[in-house]
């Protein structure tokens, strides 16, 4: 694989990370919230686990499948 593909494969590791975090805090402060919005947070949970799906697929992309 290209290094630039590389790189470009962890920026957007990086970025799903990220976003993978803020939904993890926005669950929280719903979770916490006096006005607690159940559908919300399933949608959001849901959200959160497609992330991690792609951030798994793309990190075995990066994971060479034989021993060099």
């Amino acid at each position: 694989m290209p290094l630039q593909d590389i790189r470009t494969l962890q920026m957007h590791i990086l970025e799903l990370e990220s976003e993978h975090r803020e939904l993890d805090h926005l669950i929280d402060t719903l979770d916490s919230s006096v006005a607690r919005d159940d559908l919300a947070i399933r949608r959001l949970k849901k959200r959160k686990l497609a992330i991690k799906d792609q951030i798994r697929t793309l990190t075995q992309q990066l994971t060479p499948s034989e021993p060099a």
